[in-house]
């Protein structure tokens, strides 16, 4: 049976400053939201550090963002980050073991309860939330024995283990098939013919007449190759200088201001009918001679990349705009149409697989949160 007990109980914070010496090397600490932990931030020199002394923090500490504590910015101090410097807005806290395991605290900090439990204990107006440290040590949390937190912390890391090897092989299966679709993929392109995209797939506008008491479906194109999305509808009557223009199944939808980090998709099903603004270009594949999917692949992978970000000019994010000239100029191979639906038909097993390990890594994923609001929220219920 577990009891409540305050958190100043076992929370102490610590004093340990330090002297910045602008000469010196230090660490610094970003803690990440929703309880996922701290990491390295950098090494600056001393120089770099604004105030003249920083607490120091020591592994197996509490470390606490003030500012984001209601976000879930805090967790243990690693052995990696021994030294590490912080501003008094990340008070360091040492945990009395003989009545709290470090390792059990480190897993409760990461349930919904405990980041709510840091959500009460913040107040301020909108842009200057802080965590109060007076209020957040008199909150309370369940405490089993020392017994039941060993026999809790072992099953979590027990558990924790098998996810972390069933998150390691479906990373190296997702590693294994895309190693195997660019080698097939050179297979299919040995000795096939470089020709440029208006012979290929050609831009195609079709405009859009607004009718101000209509509403248009628009489409997005995310970056990095993942496809559409849907936005809002357009309502017509809020339109006056935007131009919009049709997609259609089939067609290769480009950003225009995105597509230097891979934001085209080929259009599906959903997207039949959608609109885009002037920011998005569309290409039709010519029939008999190329595929969408088939030109897709190739301007994802690395040399077709490089292609269409050398065709989009520029050093700043926006600025680096695909030009419509630039992309008739990008060339693109064009093996029989044959050998390219043949490895159509094999990115597609492959993008099944690809699904059917992403629904199960949501499902290895969702696993230890289950677990923490399972042991977690029994004991607070039994309290």
């Amino acid at each position: 049976m577990s009891r409540t007990i305050t958190i100043d109980r076992f929370l102490t914070k610590s004093e340990d400053w330090v002297q910045v010496k602008p000469d010196e090397k230090y660490k610094q600490i970003t803690a990440r939201l929703w309880g996922k932990g701290l990491t390295l931030r950098g090494e600056v020199t001393g120089s770099a550090i604004a105030a003249a002394r920083q607490y120091c923090a020591k592994p197996g500490q509490f470390l606490i963002s003030r500012i984001d504590a209601r976000h879930g910015a805090f967790g243990i101090v690693p052995a990696e980050l021994d030294g590490a410097l912080v501003s008094n807005d990340f008070p360091c806290f040492n945990i009395d073991a003989s009545t709290v395991l470090p390792h059990f605290f480190e897993w409760y900090s990461r349930t919904p309860e405990f980041i709510d439990l840091c959500r009460r204990a913040s107040e301020g107006s909108t842009n200057r939330v802080r965590m109060k440290e007076a209020k957040f040590l008199k909150m309370t949390v369940p405490l089993p024995s020392l017994d039941e937190q060993r026999r809790i912390v072992e099953k979590l890391d027990r558990v924790a283990a098998l996810v972390d090897d069933r998150r390691n092989a479906i990373e190296a299966a997702e590693r294994e098939t895309q190693a195997l679709l660019l080698k097939a993929f050179q297979r299919a392109i040995d000795g096939a013919p470089l020709r440029p995209m208006p012979q290929v797939a050609p831009l195609v506008r079709r405009p859009v007449e607004i009718d101000l008491d209509a509403s248009y479906p628009e489409l997005g194109v995310r970056s990095f190759g993942r496809g559409t999305f849907h936005k809002p509808d357009l309502l017509g009557a809020d339109l006056s200088w935007q131009k919009l223009f049709l997609v259609q199944q089939g067609d290769l939808v480009f950003s225009n201001i995105k597509a230097w980090e891979g934001a085209f998709a080929v259009a599906g099903p959903d997207d039949h009918g959608r609109v885009g603004s002037h920011r998005y270009l569309t290409c039709v594949p010519t029939q008999g001679l190329a595929t969408a999917d088939f030109i897709w692949f190739y301007l994802q992978a690395s040399e077709g990349l490089g292609k269409v970000q050398s065709a989009s000019p520029g050093s700043a994010d926006r600025n680096r705009t695909l030009g419509q000239g630039a992309l008739e100029a990008i060339t693109v191979p064009t093996p029989p149409i044959g050998r390219q639906q043949w490895f159509d038909r094999l990115h597609a097993r492959a993008r099944e697989a690809r699904t059917i390990r992403a629904s199960t890594a949501q499902d290895v994923e969702a696993l230890i949160p289950a677990m923490l609001h399972e042991i977690f929220n029994g004991k607070a219920n039994a309290a």
